[in-house]
């Protein structure tokens, strides 16, 4: 069985991290299927998902990371071609990747105790988002 489903966002940009645990886990919940594979996916080049301790302090090491390896003011060819200000945004998420799987079992997702899905909009402005989120299980 396939089930596709949705999350709506609206993000701040700039490596707005939100954690959207609970919104895939209430999706496999209400999708009835109990064991099998939920994958999340942003359809976006400037967004991304990972897996991380939803805390202030790993979510403030993450972004400082972002920062040392892929600068804002660092000049992108991205930018040269498109003047839109967002070509580290677009490396950003490339390193990340735009899609997550999480197995799940009896209904629950099989992360770890200090583990959330974490989305990340590196975008340099706000916007709307659309997540994809496909259940496939039995």
């Amino acid at each position: 069985m396939v089930i596709t489903e949705s999350i709506e966002l609206n993000t701040r940009g700039n490596a707005d991290m939100q954690d959207i645990t609970d919104q895939v886990a209430a999706r496999v919940r209400e999708s009835g299927v109990r064991s099998g594979i939920v994958t999340v996916f942003c359809p976006s080049s400037t967004s991304a998902l990972t897996t991380i301790e939803y805390e202030s302090g790993a979510l403030a090491d993450l972004e400082r990371l972002f920062d040392e390896i892929a600068a804002q003011d660092r000049v992108y060819k991205h930018n040269e071609r498109w003047h839109d200000g967002n070509g580290h945004s677009h490396v950003r998420a490339a390193l990340l990747g735009p899609s997550l799987t999480v197995p799940f079992v009896d209904g629950r997702l099989q992360l770890g105790t200090w583990q959330q899905i974490t989305y990340c909009d590196f975008d340099n402005r706000s916007r709307q988002r659309r997540l994809v989120v496909q259940i496939m299980g039995e």
